[in-house]
Order: C-alpha cells, then structure tokens, then sequence
C-alpha cells in the first residue's frame, strides 16, 4: 500500500547541525525523492542508509578505475539518498541515536572512498608526482575524517567551535563530484579540489584546535 503522510513534520527535511551546500541538497533535491518513497512501508531508512553508502564506496571504486563522469553520476546520486533516509525516519517518526550514529559512521566509508578514487584517477593520469599525490590524498583524508570527528566531538563536550564555515560534508562531496564531473572538460581539475580538501580541512582542524586552545587558557585565567 503506498501512502503520503499528510501532516509531516516542519523539520523533516533538514538538521539543525545542516550547512550551506548539504542544506539545499536536502530541500532541493532529497525531499522531493523522500516524499515519493514515504508511502511505501516496506521501504526502511536503514536500507537506504546502507544503500547510500554503497554507492558512495562504488562511486569512489568507479572514480578509481579512470570513470570520473560516471563516478560523479553515483556519488551525486549517494548524496542525495544520504539525505532521504533521514528525512524518510523523521517523517515516520523514526528517527533514533542508533540510526544517526550508523549514518554518521558509514559516511566516512563513502567520503574516504572519493578522496581516494580521487587521488588514484590522477595516479592513472600521470598528473601529478606520485608522492605530492599521497601526500595530498593523506592530508585530504585525514582533514576529512578530522572535520566530522571534531564537530562530534565538540557538540559531546559542550565546546563552541565558532561561525559555520565552509568545509562541511556537504561541501566536501560537492568538491569531489565536480571534479569528477569535470573530468569531461579538464582532466586535471580534480587536481585542484584534492589540494582544496587537503589544505581546507587542515587548516579548519587547526583553527578549532587553536579556538578551545585559546577559551581554557581563558576560563583558568
């Protein structure tokens, strides 16, 4: 039987912790997809999770083996379905610290696996050294999983971080898709996202780690 929910909740769609980019991926793109799946009961936002991060993981194994188009078609699609999940749980009333904590860690199977489809796409193309290249990809991978771990980690012990800024998840996947997208133009361009992650997500990291560096100094004096 399919079914609409006909008085869905006013914060289905989005997150409070929701920034920028992932914000209008979720209201633009994975909403409209969510309302057509909330009637069909069998249809769990456990499967979709799973799903969502398999493709990611595909995306990445795609962008890999010299596809960057196709690998971008995926990891766009693995996008929006991260959003649908859990849009799909608050509309049933389902949402839960589990389901959360599953989406949260399967993320960073998906979010690893372009950055490193990314690095090894520009190893096939001899487009740059290979050491620059591992180094770029460590650092962008690190950053990467940095980013996520201290927003948890931060929200958990009550510490301010400071003004969103724009190395967020959903500005992380948006840098690699384009690039992989631009594949088609410009073999080179993923170049330049795997040196913005590498760089941007450092430097974030850094900054936090200076901000509540600087706030305990403060409250002991």
């Amino acid at each position: 039987m399919h079914t609409r929910p006909t008085h869905p909740p006013a914060d289905w769609r989005t997150k409070p912790t929701d920034r920028f980019v992932l914000r209008w991926i979720k209201v633009h793109l994975s909403a409209p997809v969510t309302m057509q799946l909330a009637g069909w009961r069998w249809l769990q936002p456990s499967g979709i999770t799973l799903l969502a991060a398999g493709l990611g993981v595909a995306a990445g194994t795609i962008y890999a083996l010299g596809c960057g188009w196709l690998a971008g078609c995926v990891a766009a699609l693995a996008q929006v379905l991260d959003g649908v999940d859990g849009q799909l749980a608050r509309l049933r009333g389902q949402a839960s610290r589990s389901g959360a904590f599953w989406d949260s860690a399967l993320d960073r199977y998906a979010d690893g696996a372009m950055v490193i489809g990314t690095t090894v796409f520009l190893g096939r193309e001899h487009l740059a050294p290979a050491g620059v290249l591992i180094a770029l990809g460590g650092l962008a991978l690190i950053g990467s999983s940095l980013i996520s771990y201290t927003s948890a980690r931060a929200e958990g012990l009550g510490l301010a971080l400071g003004p969103p800024t724009l190395v967020s998840k959903g500005t992380r996947s948006a840098v690699t898709i384009l690039g992989a997208w631009g594949t088609l133009l410009w073999r080179p361009l993923p170049l330049v996202g795997l040196i913005y992650l590498a760089v941007h997500t450092n430097a974030e990291v850094a900054r936090r780690l200076g901000r509540t560096r600087r706030e305990e100094v403060s409250r002991r004096a």
